[in-house]
């Protein structure tokens, strides 16, 4: 018959050695979550109104926009 104390033995160290697989796990987990938290938080603060350029070249955009529907439409300008 085996040592019982064998199978305590293996039994115990394969626990302990789960139990630090698992801290690595969540530590790595909570790194990664943090990580992420300070990507959103510099995001969030790097979103400046836009410039005035921006801006010029959105309403440019939006009257060419305007200019193709009324040719689609028909419509002389």
């Amino acid at each position: 018959m085996q040592d019982p104390y064998l199978y305590i033995t293996l039994a115990a160290t394969s626990l302990a050695g789960l139990a630090i697989v698992a801290v690595a796990a969540l530590r790595g987990w909570n790194g990664w979550l943090e990580l992420k938290r300070a990507e959103l938080g510099r995001r969030i603060e790097d979103s400046a109104p836009p410039s005035a350029v921006a801006r010029i070249e959105v309403a440019d955009l939006k009257e060419r926009i305007r200019k193709l529907e009324a040719i689609a439409a028909g419509v002389d300008l």
